[in-house]
């Protein structure tokens, strides 16, 4: 236990003084925050206001500045696991009483997913992929969406070690095609311009385009945010690719649309939550875990055995450095290993093939067992 002396003006009028328990788990560290009720609402309404007066924008800087104590969870302090939710409520709700955080600033393909997701929710930017995972581990927003995976940039590895990182939960889906666009000033043309900004995997999506183009390529961190410096500072030598809304947003003009190579370009989009969905039968569902296996022959054909005996779909599996474990145990090049499969945790064939995985792997976590039919095209 550890007691933290707030001297920051954002919280110091709330409360002088408060706690932050860190607890260790079996690979990893968190920290444990308990908000006062009282003062929860007027807390975050407080950081939303500091940030920008007409912006949710969270920074990462406001995440790492202490909070009071006592979240809205505390009635279920006693309780270590978090209230389930239904499927029904967590692909299907109109999101109209949610704030999701999404990274990038307004105008990011990331935003039109959150909007995908929950229609009529407040879109919160954030400016990285951890600053969105702790804003909803905080309490600060109610979900997250957060791309993984591009048909054709492939996965999204940070997103993937933030997931194993931090207690959230997938709860569904989201597919959103990606269509790219050239944009600039008023007044700039195609052969203006010399330079062209956006976030890397957008640039390396149109590279064929824009070598016709006869431009320098220049990355950035976000196709939007590449969309508002170029506005901002009126320049007239380069253009950003970044979405039609971006344009609209920042009063650009649109000198080409759909410049991606090609055409089957989607984002698959994760939606998170800190309490985890009640698997269905009702409807297609997909499951997500993570495992590591101990060295041998074979030892990963017999962990993916368990699924092909069973008529399991695979969907999609990646590895990733095993980080090192607190015994020490863990060499170098030894992997964790992220499967996603087409079926339902109230599925007993898919319980009795995590059962027989155990034979042959450790079983970590399972981030998800949520509608694979959530995805929007």
């Amino acid at each position: 236990m550890l007691d933290v002396a707030s001297s920051n003006s954002l919280t110091s009028s709330l409360i002088p003084q408060f706690r932050v328990q860190f607890t260790q788990p079996s690979h990893h560290h968190y920290a444990t925050l308990n908000f006062p009720k009282t003062h929860f609402k007027r807390c975050r309404n407080l950081i939303d206001s500091s940030l920008h007066p007409t912006s949710n924008y969270i920074p990462q800087a406001i995440l790492s500045q202490k909070l009071p104590e006592d979240s809205p969870s505390a009635a279920d302090a006693t309780n270590p696991l978090p209230r389930p939710l239904t499927s029904t409520v967590a692909s299907n709700s109109d999101g109209s009483s949610l704030r999701v955080a999404y990274q990038g600033v307004s105008g990011a393909y990331s935003e039109l997913a959150a909007e995908t997701a929950y229609p009529n929710c407040e879109a919160v930017p954030c400016d990285q992929f951890d600053t969105a995972f702790e804003a909803l581990e905080r309490w600060l927003v109610d979900r997250a969406v957060l791309p993984i995976e591009n048909s054709l940039g492939g996965s999204i590895h940070r997103n993937y070690d933030l997931l194993l990182r931090h207690r959230l939960h997938i709860v569904g889906e989201v597919k959103l095609p990606i269509r790219h666009c050239l944009l600039a000033n008023p007044g700039v043309k195609i052969d203006d311009l010399k330079r062209v900004l956006s976030h890397p995997q957008a640039l390396s999506q149109c590279e064929h385009t824009l070598a016709k183009f006869g431009v320098t390529r220049e990355a950035v961190d976000d196709t939007a945010g590449a969309a508002k410096f170029v506005a901002f500072n009126k320049l007239q030598d380069a253009g950003a690719v970044a979405s039609v809304a971006a344009a609209r947003i920042y009063g650009l003009n649109i000198l080409a649309e759909d410049i991606q190579d090609d055409s089957d370009n989607v984002t698959r989009f994760l939606m998170l939550a800190r309490e985890p969905i009640i698997p269905g039968s009702d409807r297609p569902f997909k499951t997500s875990i993570v495992f590591s296996h101990t060295e041998g022959p074979g030892a990963l054909f017999k962990a993916l055995a368990v699924f092909a005996l069973r008529q399991i779909n695979l969907t999609k599996i990646e590895s990733r450095p095993l980080r090192n474990s607190n015994n020490g145990s863990s060499k170098c090049f030894d992997y964790l290993f992220y499967l996603d499969f087409d079926a339902s945790m109230a599925d007993p064939n898919a319980q009795n093939a995590l059962r027989h995985l155990g034979e042959f792997a450790t079983l970590l976590r399972v981030l998800g067992s949520y509608p694979a039919d959530t995805s929007r095209r």
